[in-house]
């Protein structure tokens, strides 16, 4: 039986407005507080005063990009082991848009770790950290606030929104992301506070971050040969999306657990320090590799290499026992499949930069792992600054991807081998 719908009341109306007003504050102001101590920690670690992290990477010797990363590990060894062994469990974000409550101290220092391993060049993205404190400050508001449960859901999926929102800059993507992937549900209910909470978290969060593209891009424009190249390439896009998913979801479901982890996590992260050392883009949440591949001078060797290697670590690092995301991983490792298939289709069919390729192919793998087309869609042109002149190939594109990971994971529902 369906719930009777709340009364809109003035005093219920002024309640929810300023809850959601807070929401977006307190996601602002963590967005603010993770950006600020992830740059301290890379500038620290790699001692550079300015410019993007890939700048940094390239500064120092590669032993101390293998110290740095060293040092990831011993922390994140250390903090995750006595969080696993005596603390409560981290409830995720997910299951806190379910109903359950976060634990603050616990989410706290989860994310905590995050930004650090990250800021010392751990493989991984740093998204899910500002999502979680997102997150937690809207049902703890909720909860003071008496709001029920439905009203309580929907400001916890705006909060995590909202903080994706304000540490990346992207307003509209952390709006959508909220709506579309943690709710699956667009109504005026969902969509007007997803809306609100994540622009009053990016306005607040531009006091520190730059109110910029995160990659930088040349305008791009449509050719016949872009085109037809979207149309073919899509659903390789998201064949290799589906095995990456497939292979981090392997990794989290059999992640080192108990004492294990004292030896795993340092091993493996000092692995993938040395691996930094002929490929240093690898390290850090996908950014400096993304970069590359928008950059499109890379020989097409390398950009393969660069491929594989990061997948590799990236796996590596959360089966270690690491906390993290792969938004930002996955739109790397399909901007630089982009750059090395399209490099290839390029010199057969001339007519595009590389970057077009690689702009095209990150979103359709991003849409693909995420299952999300919209959000990667806008995510991915907020994340470059691109205007509408590529739409129509990566919308065909993310079409290709996504259809093929609807697909597979039929398949596996059905259990069809």
């Amino acid at each position: 039986m369906a719930l009777p719908a709340q009364k809109a009341t003035p005093s219920w109306i002024l309640r929810l407005t300023v809850v959601t007003v807070l929401v977006g504050i307190g996601s602002g102001v963590s967005g603010m507080l993770v950006s600020l101590t992830l740059h301290w920690i890379e500038h620290l670690a790699y001692g550079y005063s300015s410019g993007p992290f890939l700048d940094g990477l390239l500064t120092p010797s590669s032993t101390r990009r293998v110290v740095a990363v060293g040092i990831a590990g011993v922390i994140g060894t250390l903090g995750w082991w006595a969080l696993r062994r005596w603390a409560r469990p981290v409830v995720s974000v997910e299951a806190s848009v379910a109903g359950r409550p976060m634990p603050p101290v616990v989410t706290l220092v989860n994310a905590a770790l995050q930004i650090v391993i990250v800021g010392l060049g751990a493989s991984i993205g740093r998204e899910v950290a500002p999502r979680e404190v997102g997150a937690l400050i809207a049902g703890w508001l909720s909860e003071r606030a008496g709001l029920t449960a439905r009203e309580r859901r929907i400001l916890v999926a705006c909060g995590a929104g909202a903080g994706l929102a304000a540490v990346y800059d992207v307003p509209l993507g952390g709006a959508v992301f909220a709506v579309e992937v943690l709710l699956a549900e667009l109504t005026l209910a969902t969509a007007l506070p997803a809306l609100a909470t994540a622009a009053i978290a990016a306005l607040i969060a531009q006091l520190v971050v730059p109110a910029e593209p995160i990659y930088a891009l040349p305008p791009l424009t449509l050719s016949p040969s872009l085109l037809v190249w979207s149309i073919i390439v899509g659903p390789i896009v998201g064949l290799a999306a589906v095995g990456f998913v497939g292979s981090t979801q392997f990794a989290a479901g059999h992640r080192v657990r108990g004492n294990w982890i004292l030896l795993a996590m340092p091993l493996i992260f000092l692995a993938v320090g040395f691996l930094s050392v002929p490929f240093p883009a690898i390290l850090g949440n996908g950014r400096s590799l993304g970069q590359v591949s928008f950059d499109g001078v890379t020989p097409l060797i390398i950009m393969a290499a660069l491929l594989v290697v990061k997948a590799v670590a990236t796996t590596g690092t959360i089966y270690s026992g690491a906390a993290g995301g792969t938004l930002t991983p996955s739109l790397a490792l399909g901007a630089a499949l982009g750059a090395v298939i399209g490099g290839a289709w390029s010199l057969a069919w001339p007519g595009s930069p590389v970057a077009a390729f690689a702009f095209v192919a990150a979103a359709a793998f991003l849409a693909a792992s995420m299952r999300a087309p919209v959000t990667a869609l806008i995510l991915v042109l907020e994340f470059t600054g691109q205007g509408p002149a590529l739409l129509a190939p990566t919308m065909i594109a993310i079409a290709g991807s996504v259809a093929v990971g609807y697909f597979f994971r039929r398949r596996r529902l059905n259990g069809i081998a």
